[in-house]
């Protein structure tokens, strides 16, 4: 069949403004039904602040699951992407750039680890550090036998989409008509460090987990876990793996969220805000102990480590490194947290969270989160429901005091309304 788009077509498409409903009925039309959207049409960002195609003004409360951390279009990170568009993007893993170089100098020492594979989504970095874990298993510093290697994750977790990764979900329908699923994986209760050590076997060579778990809700563990499953790890001689994606660079009060408990895992995985909104970065961190088991051949990424993506994360670390997010997430966390509770509602269950990483639950009698959410779009405030009944709170790092007053006087309207 002769395609319909042509050069002149393609032209007239790409300079069309359209219209809320257009956008929505196309989106519609043309693509795969994998997200149900808020129904607004944004067209432009900047700081907290976002813009629909009418100029309606919305305040960002989501951050994109934490991309977004320093704001929409931050100038620095901005003219540091233009800049480097303008010279070299990229040319592939097949040459050196200083970009690189300068990216992972950078983030090794910001993290402490000996070595980084660059990556560029969330769930790749999460797959580079399974391939990690378990070549390393076959070394050796583990001896398992080849193709005997497990992992160990936690139930309610989420690492992303992946054939792998959901053949660990607990989530049913991640999971469901995805098979034949990968194995190799075993599932044990969050914040139950007695469960790890229960199920730690011979073949055991990794523990995966999120220092707070995110998409299930913005679930904290208690006080210690993190340390015990460190102990845990150490001494059975196991690799304790923290999935930092979200929580990472700054969001829970820490520059990392592991080290709320003075916890240094094995191996790191970062994503999200390391592109400073702006790009798709992410990264695996570990020392070269465990590192050095990956060979020329054994991994990849056409554009991971790009010298426009890691000129993109120089930007964004040198911004996180001051300190001063971190410093403002503890301050207005505690505010928001506090704000919200004072809200009366017999809808709230409970109200959760560390920095400004802050899940709100409501009762099942609620009708669930998404109302909420779609009533608070309609206010100017955006935010999205997760596992039905949680609303999360994450907006970007660089909100005000007074920003937060703006929303939450629009989040009050909301439940008096609907409660």
């Amino acid at each position: 069949m002769k395609p319909k788009l042509t050069a002149e077509r393609a032209r007239k498409i790409r300079e069309m403004k359209m219209t809320a409903e257009e956008t929505i009925a196309i989106t519609k039309k043309y693509c795969a039904n994998n997200y149900s959207p808020i129904p607004v049409t944004l067209e432009r960002g900047e700081g907290v602040w976002l813009w629909d195609v009418e100029g309606k003004k919305y305040l960002d409360m989501m951050s994109c699951y934490s991309a977004v951390s320093l704001g929409h279009c931050d100038p620095e990170v901005v003219k540091t992407a233009i800049n480097q568009v303008k010279k070299l993007a990229n040319v592939s893993r097949a040459y050196y750039t200083s970009s690189m170089a300068k990216f992972i100098w950078m983030l090794s020492e910001l993290c402490g680890k000996e070595k980084i594979l660059p990556m560029n989504t969330g769930a790749e970095a999460v797959e580079t550090a399974l391939k990690i874990a378990r070549k390393w298993a076959y070394s050796d510093k583990k001896g398992i036998l080849n193709n005997c290697a497990e992992l160990i994750v936690c139930s309610n977790n989420f690492h992303g989409r992946t054939i792998t990764i959901v053949s660990f979900s607990s989530e049913f329908q991640y999971k469901n008509h995805f098979g034949p699923h990968t194995p190799g994986f075993r599932a044990i209760p969050f914040n139950s460090p007695e469960d790890l050590e229960d199920h730690i076997n011979t073949n055991t060579a990794a523990f995966l987990v999120e220092p707070i778990q995110g998409e299930a809700g913005i679930v904290i563990p208690n006080n210690g876990y993190l340390q015990t499953v460190r102990e845990i790890c150490t001494r059975k001689n196991i690799l304790l793996i923290a999935d930092e994606i979200q929580t990472g660079f700054s969001r829970t009060g820490k520059l990392f969220a592991c080290e709320r408990e003075e916890v240094v895992p094995d191996i790191y995985i970062f994503g999200k805000a390391l592109g400073g909104g702006v790009m798709p970065v992410s990264a695996v961190a570990a020392n070269a102990d465990i590192m050095d088991v990956i060979k020329p051949g054994d991994h990849g990424s056409t554009f991971g480590g790009g010298a426009l993506a890691s000129e993109v994360a120089c930007a964004s670390i040198e911004r996180f490194v001051s300190g001063k997010y971190s410093e403002k997430a503890v301050e207005l966390g505690d505010y928001l947290m506090a704000e919200l509770k004072k809200i009366q509602s017999p809808r709230i269950k409970e109200i959760r969270g560390v920095g400004l990483f802050i899940g709100l639950e409501l009762t099942r009698e609620s009708g669930g989160a998404r109302r909420y959410c779609e009533a608070l779009a309609k206010e100017g405030v955006l935010s999205k429901e997760t596992h039905d009944y949680v609303i999360r709170f994450a907006p970007p790092l660089i909100i005000t005091k007074e920003e937060l007053n703006w929303a939450l006087a629009r989040i009050k309207k909301v439940f008096a309304e609907l409660s």
